[in-house]
């Protein structure tokens, strides 16, 4: 199965419909299998006293309020079945995140392939409900989350998926999550990414053997969401046994807003497509055989058994005139030891490959 590329273009379009396009151009162009956007409601996604997370404190005005900085970012609901549409055109999936209940529902009227829940609503129980009732899968961040809740996300999901009506208190989740049923849906529905929310995040901060834990503890497919610099991590992933990436990219890391700084530009972004499919290419089938293009060292690398000295017929092989040597044709010298005490059967001349008797 090929590795899901998804191109985060996230609000890095600054509020204007023409970068957006121009980034999903960037995607397209660079082998990604999906750009994806974020659609919200500024007012809906945060009251006037959320503040800032450090990060965009350092990257946008500090003095700036993260309402006013949202509201700046929103997509406005008319460019939506455009971008679609130019996506699908270049031949790209358009996707993108919602983060509020009405933003979900202007997503459902897109007919997406498949939707991406946030890290930030791991824990937004009504959310986490609509999106499973829609029916579709979910690709579920977990940048910020304990393993617990990333089980408790999993148990509203599990709920959603299989019950029309809602549950009367978190104890029933929790009773439905224990079936075998809850678990098996999941598997046909949910992948989870492992994510480090942070702006750039940190090397030492990746963790990316927590792809194995969830992947253990859940059983579900597993990816990584990243938000390092470069492309070493998001590669490195893929190595381990990604099957989805995410990745944010923009067309000019200087420009204005919160996300440009730890966005790859667009010849980074093909490089790190180019890579990961590299990787896919070389991580093979697991099963250890030559290579076609082996045989022919194979022939000219491996040593022959030959005399290393004169041998008359009747002569006994010993570790005296017995000796290895790249040659053509012969006999592998992994059988040395069977001709050891045996009578030569002709005479050889030094260096003569020696068949086995």
């Amino acid at each position: 199965m090929s590795v899901l590329i998804i191109a985060e273009a996230g609000v890095n379009h600054n509020g204007e419909k023409a970068k957006a396009l121009e980034l999903i151009d960037v995607a397209a162009n660079s082998g990604a299998d999906a750009v994806k956007f974020q659609t919200f409601n500024a007012e809906r996604l945060a009251s006037t006293s959320a503040r800032k997370a450090a990060y965009q404190q350092q990257t946008t005005d500090a003095t700036e309020s993260q309402l006013a900085m949202l509201k700046a970012l929103e997509m406005p609901v008319e460019w939506h079945q455009d971008l679609k549409a130019y996506a699908n055109k270049l031949g790209i999936q358009f996707v993108s995140t919602a983060f509020d209940l009405g933003s979900l529902e202007l997503l459902e009227s897109l007919d997406l392939p498949f939707y991406k829940i946030s890290s930030g609503e791991i824990t937004n129980g009504p959310l986490l409900m609509a999106f499973a009732r829609t029916g579709k899968k979910v690709i579920l961040s977990t940048g910020m989350a304990t393993l617990g809740e990333v089980e408790q996300a999993l148990a509203v999901l599990a709920w959603g998926y299989n019950h029309k009506e809602l549950p009367r208190s978190l104890t029933d989740v929790w009773e439905y999550w224990s079936s075998s049923r809850a678990a098996f849906f999941l598997r046909e529905k949910v992948s989870l990414l492992h994510c480090t929310s942070q702006y750039p995040t940190p090397v030492e901060e990746v963790n990316l053997q927590a792809m194995d834990t969830l992947a253990k503890s859940f059983g579900l497919e597993v990816g990584y969401s990243d938000h390092t610099q470069g492309v070493l991590i998001p590669v490195a992933a893929v190595a381990r046994g990604a099957l989805i990436i995410e990745k944010h990219f923009t067309l000019d890391k200087t420009l204005p807003g919160p996300d440009h700084k730890a966005s790859l530009e667009p010849i980074e972004l093909r490089q790190m497509v180019r890579a990961i499919r590299d990787v896919e290419t070389a991580l093979g089938d697991g099963q250890k055989r030559p290579q076609m293009s082996e045989w022919d060292a194979r022939s000219v690398a491996r040593q022959k058994i030959v005399a290393c000295t004169n041998i008359s017929h009747g002569t006994v092989f010993t570790e005296e005139n017995l000796s290895t040597s790249r040659t053509s044709g012969g006999e592998s010298p992994i059988h040395i030891w069977d001709l050891y005490g045996k009578k030569a059967n002709r005479s050889y001349r030094k260096g003569d490959t020696i068949e086995r008797l």
